[in-house]
């Protein structure tokens, strides 16, 4: 590798890894505040809480990793050429498709890191945070159990368990239910069963009592009953095993789309082809935006006025991008066999890419057109 070669990738490798580590910074926070307000109200440990929020990362690094190899292209081109650094290069002889190198092997160290987050981490990751989730919430069922204590699962319902056999068995279970406000229903039984069906949970109970109060007349009426069910899957949280999401399917085999993965993740065809491409546009985009960011900036030669107009033109050009990948996704959803639709920002980023470069490499075009508007 030539030295500037050399050079100019240092300065990218070392400003990509500052950018990473702000924007991630950054991500990660915004998530962990709102997992720190759901699990701690939850009653869960900061073990969890830090458990989370480390599972929840590659997401966050996936998000964060094509924004900052943008803006270390975008700050190291504008300093090397604020400092003349690039008319030094470019009057040795590099032209710019010679100078982008250094980019293009950055954006290549961008692309492996993007590949091995959307095809590896960002997927088990995502499965071992479902994963924990259910266990949480079957956690959390189990702290509704908790004998000798009176628990307010939600707003007006209060329940009650005097001892949990090793069997399972609720005994001495009392169950107040006053969200109706103009009937109050109180349970009390000396035996209680959870019973899980398909879509929810009941409490049977065994040789009780209901007694119901009608408020508007203060009329308390009581009825004995040998067993009764009561419908506690509104309140109480059980975790189900429905399959895996499309989230958490290997990209080999949501490329495959069988149609028993369809039936196990509830998607159709065309939506999970989509998300195995999607995923190598996204490593690819990693790359595309390094590129642009450079190429956009050493169009128009050196200004001692800088650059600013350049890095606002490469600003738009990464939102037309994006809203070209958030069509062309669209698209792929819609038909198996429109799957290519899922490369269309690539491909036209690229294309810009090349543009750019092809009107930096021809500067007398410039001059033209300075001349003729004097």
């Amino acid at each position: 590798m030539a030295r500037f070669d050399r050079y100019m990738l240092s300065q990218l490798m070392v400003m990509f890894g500052f950018f990473s580590l702000v924007l991630v910074l950054v991500y990660w926070i915004n998530r962990a505040v709102v997992l720190f307000d759901r699990l701690i109200a939850d009653g869960q440990s900061a073990v969890v809480f830090l458990e989370f929020t480390a599972l929840s990362l590659p997401s966050v690094i996936r998000l964060a990793l094509p924004l900052a190899a943008f803006a270390a292209a975008v700050y190291v081109t504008n300093r090397m050429s604020t400092e003349s650094e690039l008319v030094v290069v470019q009057a040795t002889g590099f032209s710019p498709y010679r100078m982008a190198r250094p980019v293009l092997y950055f954006g290549g160290i961008v692309f492996i890191l993007m590949t091995l987050l959307m095809h590896l981490l960002v997927p088990l990751a995502s499965a071992q945070l479902d994963q924990r989730q259910n266990e949480i919430a079957q956690n959390f069922t189990a702290r509704l159990l908790s004998p000798g204590e009176f628990l307010e699962p939600t707003d007006g319902l209060t329940f009650y368990i005097g001892e949990v056999t090793p069997a399972g068995e609720l005994q001495n279970v009392f169950l107040a239910d006053l969200r109706d406000p103009d009937r109050h229903v109180t349970y009390t039984a000396s035996q209680a069963y959870l019973v899980r069906t398909e879509d929810t949970v009941q409490l049977v109970m065994v040789d009780g009592l209901a007694q119901i109060l009608q408020t508007d007349d203060d009329r308390l009426s009581t009825t004995s009953f040998k067993d009764f069910a009561y419908d506690i899957g509104s309140f109480m949280t059980m975790p189900t095993s429905e399959g895996r999401r499309d989230a958490h399917v290997p990209t080999l085999e949501l490329l495959q789309a069988t149609p028993a993965l369809v039936a196990e993740t509830g998607r159709s065809r065309a939506r999970l082809i989509a998300r195995a491409h999607d995923r190598i546009s996204q490593s690819l985009l990693g790359t595309v935006a390094a590129l642009l960011g450079f190429a956009a900036l050493i169009v128009g030669g050196f200004s001692r006025f800088g650059v600013w107009r350049q890095i606002v033109v490469a600003i738009f050009l990464i939102i037309v991008i994006k809203a070209v990948e958030t069509a062309g996704l669209n698209a792929a959803r819609e038909t198996p066999e429109f799957w290519y639709a899922a490369y269309f920002a690539s491909a036209f980023g690229l294309l810009i890419v090349y543009v750019l470069l092809f009107l930096a490499a021809r500067p007398a075009l410039f001059k033209r057109r300075a001349g003729g508007s004097v």
